[in-house]
């Protein structure tokens, strides 16, 4: 599906509840006690056509799709919940991969982002709030964000994956990924101010 036509239609979703879509769209939300992280993105891919994956490459070919929480303050106004992942550190790809040709860009060169508002850890109702496009290529941050993806990939080569932490990065930070705290795995996430930018806040 192309760009344009994926956002004309999503933002026929604005103010409309993702939870009873994940009904519709038979995505669970929780499987016994535990929560499916990523119920909205799956039914939103559902709702375009695309069957869930995680591939490294961009979801629908030349553009990504991702849909970040917002809560809101206690002074009624509405922020960003949290970090957003953007794809998996393969410290041998990271390693010899420039910025330029990296997955890191892929996945930001061509984004459409969705904002859904998050109401409580039940889950219980969630409203789509936004949907805009995203293009790292006209975004006055790509010089930082491949400052952010050099630097990772300098301390992968000179002192090993093991050292990446999480106060690395401007905009875009190398943390770990997976359950518990024992986890290996790491993924480079954009900081909360930079979700704000994507989303518009």
């Amino acid at each position: 599906m192309e760009r344009k036509a994926a956002i004309d239609k999503l933002k026929r979703l604005r103010g409309k509840d993702l939870v009873s879509l994940a009904t519709q769209y038979k995505v669970d939300i929780w499987k016994g006690d535990k929560k499916n992280k990523g119920w909205a993105g799956h039914v939103l891919e559902r709702y375009l056509g695309l069957s869930i994956n995680s591939a490294q490459s961009p979801d629908f070919g030349s553009w990504e799709l991702k849909i970040v929480p917002l809560k809101r303050l206690a002074n009624g106004r509405i922020t960003v919940k949290e970090t957003m992942a953007i794809t998996m550190i393969d410290p041998v790809n990271v390693g010899k991969t420039p910025f330029e040709k990296s997955h890191l860009l892929a996945k930001l060169e061509r984004m459409v982002i969705c904002s859904r508002l998050f109401e409580s850890q039940e889950e219980a109702y969630s409203l789509l709030m936004n949907v805009s496009a995203f293009d790292l290529d006209n975004c006055d941050d790509y010089e930082q964000i491949k400052k952010d993806y050099e630097e990772v990939r300098s301390c992968i080569l000179t002192k090993g994956v093991e050292h990446l932490t999480g106060k690395m990065g401007q905009l875009v930070q190398p943390r770990t990924k997976g359950s518990g705290h024992g986890s290996t795995s790491r993924a480079f996430y954009a900081r909360t101010k930079f979700v704000a930018e994507m989303v518009g806040i």
